[in-house]
């Protein structure tokens, strides 16, 4: 059955002045998307309901020319095509233009606009809400959000409710979005290695992209992003929720491979991190992934567990992030913060890191075990009864040269401890390589103790 739903986006941050608080209707199909040809629109709407096409690849330019070769029978292979251009964020921007000529009262360009951007993104359920609003708007006026017959109402108040939370999380995001200068405050530091970061705030359903300059980090992009359907805070297997932390991107997956239901591809995360096990959290299978070919986004909460953007927004990530050198923190509310105002944390907890490298450069054992907590484990869950023979021989194996800790990062996790999850190059003096390891390190009390350590490369 179809339902006429409306919308009216109330007083929201970024449309506060507004003349008129904007009322949206929508055609929506419970259990699929909306159909343009339902719409009630012209048939050039209705003929323009399908995806629209993706734009050519380019033509293979003039080949540079060849000196004659008498013997050359093969003829040159053609150059693959180019990848598709990327449209990631375009439909949201479109969408909030079209708001925002509705809130200026010009309800012509606001139309015309609003059936461009169904007719490219059919499947966009806000898209077809707004065009639907203003279908609505030129027959009678709205009084209420969700003005349709008592019944209908009823049957559709989920599907409502959804839509507008979905269109009230994108409209306070462009109000809210972070100066250029800012970052998160988990970032206290990213080798160069690292050339991408991912946050991700739940509270306001966005993932935001991060380039590692010389310069620090510089926001790049940022999408609307789906959790769980129960929220976030994930501790068991199956609980729907979204876990919080620190993780990193594992691996790149092939659509090819996948069912549809993942979209454009999927890039894995390590859940359970160190601090999860610690914790006896459970589950696994978390993953950044796109969404079905018959839906364009889904509501703030209505996954798995994984989060979930639009194909467009999720393919560009496929093509820039960096399997296993990739942070992507999960959070409940970001805290954006100037990076000098975190240098000060960065120097404490580096003295601390440097006094365990100098621990371990002179061999001395005693000294060494102080930093590292009872609960230590290491991969394969080895206590640290069975890691110190580890340590000893890596001591021993420096034959008095100096330790070194190259392209050194700091990830700061605080809830209800504090954690410094820390990776480096271990490169004794005179070496040219070494190994990369990444430790976890607990504030318990007023010390700073190891209770996970590794080697990830």
């Amino acid at each position: 059955m179809v339902f006429l739903l409306s919308l009216r986006m109330g007083s929201l941050v970024s449309l506060r002045g507004a003349l008129a608080a904007l009322l949206c209707l929508l055609l929506v199909q419970l259990g699929g998307h909306a159909q343009a040809k339902n719409l009630g629109s012209t048939p050039k709407l209705r003929a323009s309901a399908a995806q629209g096409a993706p734009a050519k690849s380019a033509s293979r330019g003039t080949q540079a020319a060849r000196k004659p070769q008498a013997t050359r029978t093969k003829k040159a292979r053609p150059a693959p095509p180019a990848p598709a251009p990327l449209r990631d964020g375009q439909a949201e921007e479109r969408l909030l233009q079209v708001l925002e000529l509705t809130r200026q009262g010009q309800t012509r360009d606001a139309l015309t606009q609003a059936e461009r951007l169904v007719r490219d993104y059919p499947n966009f359920q806000l898209a077809q809400l707004a065009l639907g609003d203003l279908l609505a708007a030129r027959a009678r006026p709205l009084q209420q959000p969700g003005d349709v017959p008592s019944a209908l109402h009823a049957e559709a108040r989920t599907t409502l409710l959804e839509l507008r939370t979905e269109l009230q999380r994108r409209v306070e995001a462009r109000g809210a979005r972070p100066g250029q200068q800012k970052v998160p405050s988990q970032f206290l530091e990213l080798a160069p290695r690292y050339r991408h970061a991912i946050a991700v705030d739940a509270s306001r359903s966005r993932l935001y992209l991060f380039e590692n300059t010389p310069q620090g980090l510089r926001l790049v992009a940022d999408y609307y992003a789906s959790v769980g359907k129960l929220g976030i805070e994930k501790s068991v297997e199956g609980d729907q929720r979204t876990p919080l932390g620190v993780y990193f991107i594992t691996s790149r997956l092939d659509p090819a491979t996948l069912r549809d239901f993942y979209g454009a591809g999927a890039l894995p995360l390590n859940y359970p991190n160190p601090l999860d096990q610690l914790r006896g959290k459970t589950g696994s299978g978390i993953w950044l992934h796109g969404t079905p070919s018959d839906q364009f986004s889904r509501a703030p909460q209505a996954t798995d567990g994984c989060v979930a953007l639009a194909n467009p927004d999720l393919e560009r990530l496929l093509r820039t992030v960096e399997p296993r050198s990739t942070p992507v923190v999960i959070a409940r509310q970001l805290q954006w913060v100037q990076p000098h105002s975190i240098q000060a944390e960065r120097k404490s907890f580096e003295a601390v890191l440097d006094a365990w490298r100098s621990a371990k450069t002179e061999g001395n054992m005693q000294r060494l075990l102080g930093f590292y907590a009872p609960d230590f484990q290491s991969y394969k869950r080895l206590p640290l009864n069975e890691w110190a023979p580890v340590l000893q021989a890596e001591t021993r194996a420096l034959r008095g040269r100096e330790l070194q800790l190259k392209d050194k990062s700091y990830l700061r996790w605080t809830d209800s401890t504090d954690t410094m999850v820390v990776t480096f190059g271990e490169v004794a003096a005179g070496a040219r390589t070494g190994p990369v390891k990444r430790q976890f390190w607990a504030r318990r009390g007023n010390r700073w103790q190891i209770f996970f350590e590794g080697v990830i490369g």
